[in-house]
């Protein structure tokens, strides 16, 4: 992938960090004969999270249930909005779901009834988050308008003092805005810098497909549901915006607790436009990991509490992330860099909070 970002990474790693970790990891899976893609437990946790989103979502529709129980199937859609977007679409969308390229864009496409775009996905995740990660005003991850703050490099306003009470009303938002607003806004964005990545379409191709999945995407979700339920069109509503606000609160506490939690280091954009670090020691000190030992997590979170293996190694399936982790551990303490890890998911939640406050707080 291209961007056209000028901003680089050092080069200069004279104990060769990442040739010695990208050669242990490669021997690992020669050692043991197996591809660096999904396997069968990655396919049918595709089954069970596709299912996880379908069925309720069928049983809405044909069902004669109260609205009461409509709304918690509408609750259990989220979850499986969720988890499609961990497991199969970001998988997909990384070409690590299968060896088979058109397995990974069909897997990819996914996005597209999760309310997202697959150009505007890459080019802000793959392109911008995975290369300048933490990187004030190359990072749109760190990105939240003004109303939270990220960075220390951020500019500061008063009512940042109370993100950390209500920053997580706000997460709730996450894919809904995907779905109104953010694509469009990005696409824009996007084109006019001439952001792109192998094989993009070109922007008129963009504009037109953007515009005609998301005619889809509502058509599904909102219009489909008004014609055969049999309740107030505004009932629909509620459900439509109680599933997004249930998959953007997990989503959105998903990512922030690899990069937004006090361990995590945010960096400004070196003013020789070459950062200190190579990039993948760039990725050792501004990723971080949780809750790795927890099975429930390890499933349901795609591996994304494996950020650090992810981050260095974005084309590996993340079902793989759990056995080539102590490689990296080991190595990276070999040669004395970081490997930051929270032990649970509660002391993950804790820094970020505590972090959000740190940044809240009016700089001296």
């Amino acid at each position: 992938m291209q961007a056209t970002q000028s901003l680089r990474f050092s080069r200069k790693d004279t104990q060769d960090f990442f040739k010695t970790l990208n050669q242990r990891v490669n021997h690992y899976f020669k050692e043991n004969k197996i591809p660096k893609t999904g396997n069968w437990k990655l396919y049918v946790k595709t089954i069970f999270m596709f299912s996880l989103l379908v069925a309720p979502y069928a049983m809405v529709l044909t069902l004669s249930f109260n609205l009461w129980i409509k709304l918690l199937l509408c609750i259990v859609m989220g979850i499986g909005m969720a988890g499609v977007g961990m497991n199969v679409m970001h998988d997909g969308n990384h070409g690590s779901f299968s060896k088979h390229p058109w397995i990974n864009k069909f897997m990819g496409s996914s996005i597209y009834i999760l309310a997202g775009n697959v150009f505007n996905w890459k080019v802000q995740h793959n392109i911008l988050h995975h290369t300048y990660t933490n990187i004030h005003g190359h990072d749109e991850d760190l990105e939240a308008g003004r109303v939270l703050r990220f960075s220390k490099h951020s500019e500061w306003f008063p009512h940042h003092k109370f993100q950390h009470y209500y920053s997580v009303f706000l997460y709730g938002l996450l894919t809904l805005n995907w779905a109104l607003f953010a694509d469009f806004q990005q696409m824009k964005r996007y084109t006019k810098r001439k952001l792109s990545y192998l094989n993009s379409k070109r922007p008129s191709l963009q504009w037109t497909g953007l515009f005609l999945t998301k005619i889809i995407y509502f058509s599904i979700w909102i219009v489909l549901p008004i014609l055969f339920i049999d309740a107030p069109w505004w009932t629909v509503l509620i459900g439509f915006v109680a599933m997004h606000y249930t998959a953007g609160i997990i989503l959105s506490l998903i990512f922030q607790l690899a990069h937004v939690v006090e361990d995590a280091e945010m960096h400004e954009a070196h003013k020789s436009g070459t950062m200190k670090n190579t990039w993948a020691i760039h990725q050792l000190k501004t990723t971080v990991n949780f809750a790795t030992k927890n099975k429930i997590m390890n499933w349901f979170t795609g591996g994304l509490n494996h950020q650090i293996e992810h981050h260095i190694f974005p084309h590996i399936s993340h079902i793989h992330y759990t056995k080539i982790g102590s490689i990296v551990r080991k190595t990276a303490k070999e040669f004395n860099l970081p490997y930051n890890e929270y032990k649970t998911t509660r002391s993950a939640l804790f820094s970020h909070f505590k972090f959000l406050k740190q940044m809240g707080a009016q700089p001296a």
